[in-house]
């Protein structure tokens, strides 16, 4: 495909980009807080008393987006993914004043731009269109488990079988190796959690980031988990002493392993048949 044909898929992909990180941003606020609300009224329900009272019922989709400080609902001139927070908004809510977090323009910025690359690297193809997918909602799960160390299952075991249901046609890998990719993606992070849980008494990680590789293996076959798992180790562990050593982040305060993995699955989409026959080339 011509260079030019790539550049303006690439443009496309990125203005929708933008769009769907604007509604990752209402899904990483949101979905902790109704997994919240979902959890509150089992355990009512399981005691036999009466579901907790709620303001309004809360979902993806309503109610209409508003400032936490004032109440102010957002407008749709005010809802612009970029536009609105630098050049309307300025940073901060127009009813009160309140700063808004940089966070949303970053979600919606890194979302175009990875958009924009997907679709460059991979061209008019299926693959552009399940990696879109899986990015999307790879940028959600980092962004949750930063904020709250949760890894929904609402999120990753569509996840799952999305990616098995994508290679019954071959799309990133034959059938058999993402079928033992989702196998070996779990057994491989329970096993260090049960490990690591038999040697200290603490639990070293969540079930979450099991679910999380399990699904990367399905979508990208078992070759690529030991690229990942290395990925996200070596990135995890700089990160983590960082913290510890520049910010005195507390050794005992829980650092969540999601956006690593996260992390590495993105880069071994793009690059994990590269970086496997180099590791391979230096072992071999």
């Amino acid at each position: 495909m011509l260079p030019e044909s790539l550049g303006g898929l690439a443009a496309m992909a990125g203005l929708l980009g933008l769009c769907v990180g604007s509604f990752l941003n209402v899904v990483i606020h949101r979905l902790p807080k109704i997994m919240e609300q979902e959890w509150h009224a089992q355990c009512a329900e399981l005691l036999g008393e009466a579901a907790p009272e709620t303001n309004e019922p809360l979902s993806l989709s309503s109610p209409r987006s508003r400032c936490p400080a004032c109440g102010h609902q957002i407008t749709a001139t005010e809802n612009i993914p970029l536009i609105s927070y630098l050049l309307i908004l300025r940073g901060k809510c127009s009813g009160c004043r309140t700063p808004i977090s940089p966070r949303y323009p970053i979600i919606e910025a890194i979302t175009g731009l990875i958009s924009a690359y997907v679709a460059w690297h991979f061209g008019p193809t299926l693959q552009a269109a399940g990696a879109l997918v899986l990015v999307w909602a790879l940028i959600a799960l980092a962004a949750i488990d930063l904020d709250t160390q949760l890894l929904p299952d609402s999120i990753t075991l569509p996840l799952v079988w999305l990616g098995l249901a994508i290679n019954l046609w071959g799309i990133y890998s034959d059938l058999p190796s993402a079928v033992i990719g989702a196998m070996l993606g779990y057994l491989a992070l329970w096993s260090v959690f049960w490990l690591f849980k038999l040697a200290t008494g603490k639990e070293g990680m969540g079930y979450g980031d099991f679910k999380l590789l399990a699904a990367l293996g399905a979508w990208l076959g078992w070759q690529m988990l030991p690229a990942i798992i290395l990925l996200s180790s070596v990135v995890g562990a700089a990160v983590g002493i960082t913290l510890i050593v520049v910010t005195r982040h507390g050794r005992n305060v829980p650092i969540p392993f999601g956006p690593y993995l996260a992390a590495a699955g993105g880069i071994a989409l793009f690059w994990g048949a590269k970086i496997t026959q180099t590791y391979l080339g230096m072992i071999g």
